[in-house]
Parts: structure tokens; sequence; C-alpha cells
């Protein structure tokens, strides 16, 4: 049942149900407002995203969209402003210092796009491995096994004694990726992972993140401007203007047999909503506002079976 129809039931029973009581991630009216000089500049504008666990999703934007923002939250590197923001038990709202580090130890990890931010330059990818197992007091033998486990699971196996500066830049990626599984976290947030790679060795990092969702049951978010990451998810979430507005979701076509639509299964149904908060808000596209030159009052008008949208076409002085 939908957190949606949950709400219905509660408000008609006279009891108030929790948003997104059940996905591992919520953002619920989401605010991050941030001091640049005299200038405040809301980043996150009253943000709503639930992400169940097990989900792999991409989150798309334009510069400045709040994108990269809503992972720096969602990371515990930075601090919401207002609103409500859980990923498991965790209250990203109310933590202290010191449950801010160990959410990031054991929760969630992190991939940056930037190589050299994930990993340290003289370590070798297996100590790159094990130097955050080591800060959550792991023990030699665990570390060990640990490292091996991801490593092949990434498929860099082979570059376990290597340096970063002796392996590819897809290599280095997916060494890092292994870096944010080393400590078992239920959630990975990647940050444009495949922004500084060639097509094909964007596919291997992507298989890699996919290789962690399907195989280790990891919820994993991917920011991305890469059209054939955010093409290979079943939801892509679009952020403007600091809200989430429009999600993509796809779905295997089905042939007339009742299978998969291509020969290969691989045929897929992509379908965009637009998105309503809890307020009952909703972003129009910019391309519909122009084609219908919709400006400050439209008119509503409750149909059978939809709402139309329309222009104030009364003539003002």
């Amino acid at each position: 049942m939908s957190d949606t129809t949950l709400e219905h039931l509660g408000a008609r029973s006279g009891h108030a149900v929790e948003f997104g009581r059940d996905a591992l991630i919520v953002c619920d009216n989401l605010v991050r407002i941030y001091q640049t000089g005299t200038i405040e500049v809301q980043a996150l504008q009253g943000l709503d995203l639930l992400v169940d666990a097990g989900e792999m999703i991409a989150v798309v934007g334009a510069s400045g969209s709040g994108k990269s923002t809503l992972l720096a939250v969602l990371s515990g590197v930075d601090a919401p402003t207002a609103g409500r923001v859980r990923v498991g038990p965790w209250d990203l709202m109310a933590m202290s210092g010191r449950e801010r580090v160990q959410y990031r130890r054991s929760m969630v990890g992190f991939v940056w796009q930037q190589a050299a931010r994930n990993l340290v330059p003289y370590l070798s990818a297996a100590h790159n491995v094990e130097l955050p197992l080591s800060l959550a007091g792991a023990g030699r033998r665990e570390r060990r096994a640990r490292r091996a486990d991801v490593l092949e699971l990434m498929g860099v196996g082979h570059c376990a004694e290597r340096r970063p500066r002796e392996m590819s830049g897809g290599e280095q990626q997916r060494v890092a990726i292994a870096v944010a599984l080393a400590t078992n976290p239920r959630v990975i947030l990647a940050d444009e992972p495949t922004g500084e790679l060639d097509t094909a060795t964007s596919q291997e990092v992507f298989d890699a993140l996919r290789a962690a969702n399907r195989d280790l049951g990891v919820t994993v978010v991917v920011v991305t401007h890469d059209h054939m990451v955010s093409g290979q998810v079943e939801r892509t979430v679009a952020i403007r203007d600091g809200r989430t507005s429009t999600e993509v979701l796809r779905r295997p076509a089905e042939g007339a047999d009742g299978t998969g639509g291509g020969a290969d299964g691989t045929d897929v149904i992509a379908e965009e909503y637009a998105v309503m908060d809890r307020a009952g808000r909703v972003q129009v596209p910019r391309e519909y506002r122009e084609a219908l030159a919709l400006t400050r009052r439209v008119k509503l008008a409750l149909e059978a079976d939809h709402v139309s949208v329309r222009p104030d076409r009364s003539v003002t002085s």
C-alpha cells in the first residue's frame, strides 16, 4: 500500500500517518539555506523525496538546481536548515557531531566525481579499502577478507597492490566504490561518478554500482548528467529550483506473448510524471507554460477523470 493511500486512510480515521513511514530515505519539506556574505541562497526549497530500501535511482537537474546539496545533506556532510530528513533509523535533523561521524562511517558510503577526492594517493587499492575498516575498529583478518570481496565484486581485484596513479580512471572509480562499500553501508551516494569518463568506461562504473545494488542489496542514489546512466535505472528524479519536479519511471515492455518486448528482453517503456508535493504544488515544465502562455494566474477545472489547466484569458486594463 502506498504512502499516499496510507495518508488518506489515516486522515479518514483521524490518525496522522507518518510520511514515508516505510521508506529507507525520507526528505519531507527539506530546506537548505546557505549564507553567502549578506545574501541567503535557498539551495533546497521544500523538497520531498522517498527512496525505498534496495532501490537504485538517478537524480538529475541543471547546475544550481540543488541535487548536489541533496547528496551533501543525505551524506551527513551538510546539515539541513528545516524540514525532516531520515535515513534508516537516523534523524539527520537531530544528530550530534559524534552521531554524525558514526552515521557517515556506518550508514552511507560516498563516491565523488574526482578520483583524487575518493582515494589516498600514496596507498594501494587494498589499503584504501582497509582504511575505513581500520577507522571502524575492524581486525586485520576482517579487513583483508572484506577488501578482497569488494574489490573482486567491483572487478578490480587485479588492482589490489596498485596505487591510484597506476590505475586508469575507470579502475580508480571502481576502487572508490569498493572503498564506499567497505563498511557494509545500507546506502551508496554517488555524485557524478562517470562525469570524467568516456562512454565505455562510464558503463563499467555504472555496472559496478549496479552490482553493489543487485548483489549486496545496497540502496544507490546517483546524481548524474549522463543520459546513459539515468536511462538505465527504473526511476529518475528531476530537481528544479530546489524541489523535485518530475519523475521518469521505467518498466520492461510486454510483448504479444506476455514476455519482455524485445528478443533480448531489454525493451523498456519510460513514462514521465510531474511530482505533486504534500501541499498540492506541481511544477509545470517551462515548455508547457510557454506553449500555452501560462503566467501568474491559471484556471483549474475538475473533469471526470482529470484536472485541466488553462491560461487566464481575461482582459485587464
